[in-house]
């Protein structure tokens, strides 16, 4: 006898398909398995389908239908490509009007969080909102767009002829400049001290009074042989009292005694004209400086911005932006590179004009600066006045400076 033989036998089980009452039905057999069913189904024994079906609630929960959509947005997050650099990311999030940095989050949840979002508002709302954020700029370029019209014959006779002047003054001044490079850095120290040494024992000469009321400017003539002085409301009005008798009135009712126009003016005295009338600040243009070349003209105003702007093509070549008040007063260097402004924020800032930013900020003053001027010779000394009774002479060697180069004036 083989093993296979003494091998138990495996009983497959039977698979039904279908309903089962027939089967049940022959199980039971004949007319007294059919009571017996009947009295099955009465007693609720027995429950057989007739083709009968129940509806499910068409209504599903609020938790279901909340786990439902997070589990949607997840999916349709998990589709969308976020750029890894964590600026486009922040750029991403504030077009969107997110915050571009939580508390303890770090570039890989910023990201995550920026696709959560656009799974929300979907990936093209990104699109969108740069396109409408591109319109947005190019509207406000197109606002702040310099608009140039047709000046005047006179105009351009006058930038021709500045050019003229100016290119010839700037090449000696190079050549000087190129000059003074090729001196030791010796000579150059010990010159530098002896001026230090006799601007110590500086001290007033002399005091004049000039007017009733308080005088608001002066400046030397050229050859310093006369001195020019400008006071407050009282004297402008005497003048223009005088000047309308004279002209009558006819001058008095074109210049603008009473306020300020926020716009500077360039006149032509040969011609007795004026070229120029120009605008660019937002208030009153308070004070303005020319460039030793006659080049370039600068303008302060009392919306504490500055500008630069080039006499020969009419254009701003510089825009002067940093004092927190109003600019009062500024000055160009004679070496044609530096400019200062004096300004209410009781500071004097020095520019550098070739790479076009602040080279230093003076702060020596207690009070609103009202004038500033470079040493006229070489610009080695910077001369500050303010309404903290003081004006103080500072080296022009702005980024060492210390304060044993700063000398006080009782003014």
């Amino acid at each position: 006898m083989s093993d296979d033989d003494d091998a138990p036998v495996m009983k497959r089980s039977r698979v039904y398909y279908g309903s089962l009452e027939e089967r049940e039905r022959e199980r039971l057999g004949g007319e007294r398995g059919r009571d017996a069913l009947k009295a099955g189904i009465k007693a609720g024994n027995i429950n057989i389908s007739s083709g009968e079906y129940l509806e499910m609630e068409e209504r599903v929960s609020e938790h279901q239908n909340d786990a439902l959509a997070a589990f949607e947005r997840r999916r349709r997050a998990r589709q969308i490509t976020v750029s890894t650099d964590d600026s486009e990311v922040k750029a991403g999030l504030r077009a969107l009007g997110e915050p571009i940095v939580l508390f303890g989050e770090g570039p890989a949840d910023r990201r995550e969080r920026l696709r959560g979002v656009l799974s929300v508002v979907g990936p093209d709302a990104l699109k969108k909102s740069r396109r409408e954020e591109e319109k947005g700029k190019k509207s406000q370029d197109e606002c702040q767009q310099t608009w140039y019209h047709e000046g005047s014959a006179s105009l351009k006779d006058a930038r021709l002829w500045l050019a003229k002047y100016s290119l010839p003054r700037a090449m000696r001044r190079l050549e000087e400049a190129r000059v003074q490079k090729d001196v030791a850095e010796a000579t150059r120290a010990i010159k530098q001290q002896e001026q230090q040494k006799s601007l110590r024992n500086l001290n007033n000469f002399c005091s004049q009074i000039g007017d009733d009321r308080p005088i608001s400017f002066c400046h030397f003539s050229p050859d310093s042989k006369m001195l020019a002085t400008a006071s407050w409301p009282e004297s402008l009005s005497t003048i223009r009292r005088q000047l309308s008798i004279m002209c009558r009135r006819r001058l008095s009712e074109a210049v603008n005694l009473e306020s300020y126009d926020k716009s500077w003016r360039l006149w032509d005295l040969e011609v007795q004209e004026e070229i120029l009338h120009q605008e660019g600040h937002s208030k009153g243009v308070h004070d303005i400086g020319f460039h030793p070349d006659g080049s370039l003209a600068a303008t302060g105003g009392l919306d504490s911005f500055g500008r630069v702007w080039d006499l020969r093509t009419g254009r701003c070549v510089m825009f002067l932006e940093g004092h927190l008040k109003e600019i009062y007063s500024l000055h160009f260097s004679p070496n044609g590179h530096h400019l200062a402004t004096g300004s209410g924020d009781n500071t004097c800032k020095v520019w550098e004009l070739r790479n076009r930013k602040c080279l230093y900020t003076v702060p020596a003053h207690q009070n609103l600066v009202s004038a500033v001027r470079f040493q006229p010779t070489d610009g080695h000394f910077l001369l500050t006045g303010a309404y903290d009774n003081t004006a103080k002479v500072s080296s022009s060697d702005f980024i060492v400076m210390s304060s044993s180069d700063v000398i006080g004036v009782s003014s």
